[in-house]
This record gives C-alpha cells, sequence and structure tokens, in this order.
C-alpha cells in the first residue's frame, strides 16, 4: 500500500522550505547581498577617522595616527627595506575577504612590532599593488584603509 502525503502537508513542507532558504539568503548563505565588511578596533584613532572614506568603502586611518610602531613600517617600506622579519613583504592571500578581491599577488604584508610581544604579535601593514595601505591590530580579523596626508 502506498501512502501519498495530503496537500496540506506538501504545502506546509513548501512553506517551511521557502522561509528556511530566504533566512539562509539574508544571513549571507544564498544569493542575498554581501555582509557588511566588518569594522576594526583601532586604539588611538580619532572618530573622524573612523568614517568610512576610503576608497575601498573600510573605515580608515590616518597615517598620523597609527602608533609609532606602524609608522616605522610604513617608513621602511618606502624605503624597500630591510625588514626585520623574513616574512615581511609576503603575499598577502586575502582568505578572510575583507580587503577588495584582488588576483593573488596583489597584496604584500608588513610585520608592526608589538611592544612585550616575544612572536611577531597581531599587527600587520597589508599593502596593495596599486599604493593603498590597509592596517589590522588583531591578526586580519578586521581593517582600516590608510590615508595620508599626501592623499
Amino acid at each position: 500500500m502506498l501512502l501519498r502525503p495530503s496537500r496540506m502537508f506538501v504545502g506546509l513542507v513548501g512553506l517551511l522550505l521557502c522561509v528556511f532558504l530566504a533566512g539562509c539568503s539574508s544571513a549571507g548563505g544564498g544569493a542575498g547581498p554581501a555582509a557588511p565588511a566588518r569594522t576594526a578596533t583601532t586604539t588611538g584613532a580619532t572618530a573622524e577617522a573612523a568614517a568610512p572614506s576610503g576608497t575601498s568603502g573600510l573605515p580608515t586611518v590616518r597615517a598620523a595616527d597609527l602608533p609609532p610602531e606602524a609608522r616605522k613600517t610604513l617608513d621602511l617600506i618606502a624605503r624597500g627595506g630591510p625588514y626585520p622579519y623574513a616574512k615581511d613583504g609576503a603575499v598577502f592571500s586575502n582568505f578572510e575577504r575583507i580587503l577588495p578581491r584582488e588576483p593573488r599577488g596583489y597584496y604584500r604584508e608588513y610585520t608592526v612590532r608589538t611592544p612585550g610581544e616575544r612572536d611577531r604579535g597581531a599587527r600587520r601593514i597589508v599593502t596593495g599593488r596599486n599604493g593603498e595601505i590597509y592596517w589590522t591590530d588583531d591578526h586580519y580579523e578586521s581593517f582600516r584603509e590608510v590615508v595620508t596626508d599626501e592623499g
């Protein structure tokens, strides 16, 4: 004997499936709009610098408001080194997908020394091939676009 589901049961399953799929797409699991980028928790940045005004759409921080160690790393990058860590200048793959998507090899990362840390710590400067500069103080959990006084 073959049992067939009632129309009410089929309708209820269809409704639940629609609700589930709509919930997945709005949570970023489907074809819905992308989730907004996470924001950084850089300490010492001014409130006006936290407004998203960079070309990437990420929050910004002025280079002058970065910790002194980050400004020193920026100076090293501008001079082309030498860098204190062997991994400085290595390709940053953007696995977190917080930075704008670019081809592999587009971004490079540099360590920013953290006083009191025995290892490389969590702070990094990431640069893009076209001169973009990004700051993270939480090991890629969030980024701010660095804006310089030059533009």
